[in-house]
């Protein structure tokens, strides 16, 4: 597109989708995603912050300004044929690009609403598990995540996403939202969050997004969490727990700093109680000191992995959740063990550090 005859920057850039043949307009500070999903155009997505690569797509004619490096999610042949991530693509010319897009029948409607905190409790020291009661109810499938904004104070026009900790009722929506959300120093929704928010605060709620969901199979389930991460894993569980069609093994693998970072232990050993079939579950700490009381599995998650599932570990579907390096980690070891990377599953709770050294790097 050509700027005017003032010399002004256009406003917006023409996209092409292929081979849906669908056209749209993007704003000139907007990502191809963003302009996709606000026109109501299914375009494949799950985390939208640079960290899943479920966005990717060929970029076909035209040119785009990358916010954060992609190399470490696309592959050497992805890279080589010009595949870009729309999540952090904001065109720079008309564009063209060829994704396959979802089946907008399959998708949940994303619904807005207000809520007030009902409750935040300390789980650990830098973790509170917050309860909103909802002005409307909202559906989601337990795995997904929001958008949540304060209505005010100093975190006024912040956005963030967090996982869904609890799970809706029989049809499929709920009045309430609970979530674990992990303090990240000087992050402006958290220190809010976490220094001024009080019970009866307002926040906008956005939501349902994401596919990390449970897939219906028969191969036993192994859930690797990490801190805040195991608000997901616990979410998707719980309802399997709730509408189980074929009882399925689970091992699940939390994975703390110490003792100290351990939390919903009680409400794990009951889950463990009332599952049908086997359940194990294995906590692994990375820094507990040396000389504790502790008489359980030490180190990183990815070095028990093999020990821990043995001859099975090839066998299993996979869901992962937590920060970037440990997910990083363990999708190797798991494709080094024998696990298709078509069973593994996850999402990568990505703070404002990690998106800030990302564009660092790009």
């Amino acid at each position: 597109m050509l700027t005017s005859l003032f010399g002004k920057k256009p406003t917006s850039h023409g996209a092409r989708i292929v081979p849906a043949n669908i056209e749209l307009r993007v704003g000139s500070k907007e990502t191809l995603l963003q302009a996709a999903l606000s026109q109501g155009i299914p375009f494949p997505h799950d985390c939208r912050a640079g960290g899943c690569g479920a966005c990717k797509c060929r970029l076909v004619k035209g040119k785009v300004k990358e916010l954060t490096d992609k190399s470490y999610l696309l592959s050497a042949e992805e890279l080589r044929e010009n595949y870009v991530l729309a999540c952090q693509s904001i065109p720079q010319s008309d564009i063209e690009v060829d994704v396959q897009l979802r089946d907008a029948a399959t998708l949940a409607d994303v619904r807005q609403s207000v809520a007030r905190i009902a409750c935040m409790e300390p789980l650990t020291h830098d973790i509170l598990h917050v309860t909103l009661d909802l002005d409307h109810a909202l559906a989601f499938t337990p795995g997904q995540y929001c958008e949540l904004s304060p209505g005010d104070g100093s975190a006024a026009g912040v956005t963030r996403s967090y996982s869904f900790a609890n799970v809706p009722d029989a049809n499929g929506t709920s009045r309430s939202a609970e979530f674990f959300i992990r303090k990240v120093p000087g992050g402006r929704f958290t220190e809010w969050l976490f220094g001024e928010a009080k019970i009866g605060d307002s926040l906008g709620v956005n939501a349902p997004f994401g596919e990390f969901v449970l897939r219906d199979a028969s191969a036993p389930i192994l859930a690797v969490a990490g801190g805040s991460g195991l608000a997901p894993v616990l979410s998707m569980l719980e309802g399997a727990l709730q509408s189980l069609k074929r009882p399925r093994a689970v091992t699940l693998v939390f994975g703390a700093r110490s003792q100290a970072d351990l939390y919903m232990l009680d409400e794990i050993e009951a889950l463990r109680r009332e599952w049908p079939v086997s359940f194990d579950f294995v906590p692994i700490l990375a820094i507990e000191p040396a000389g504790s009381a502790w008489q359980g599995r030490r180190g990183l998650i990815v070095d028990h992995l093999a020990d821990v599932l043995g001859d099975s570990l090839g066998a299993r579907q996979a869901y992962l959740c937590g920060p970037p390096g440990m997910i990083d980690s363990c999708i190797g070891g798991l494709k080094a063990g024998g696990l298709p990377e078509s069973e593994i599953y996850f999402d990568k709770f990505l703070d404002q550090s990690h998106l800030a050294q990302a564009r660092k790097v790009a």
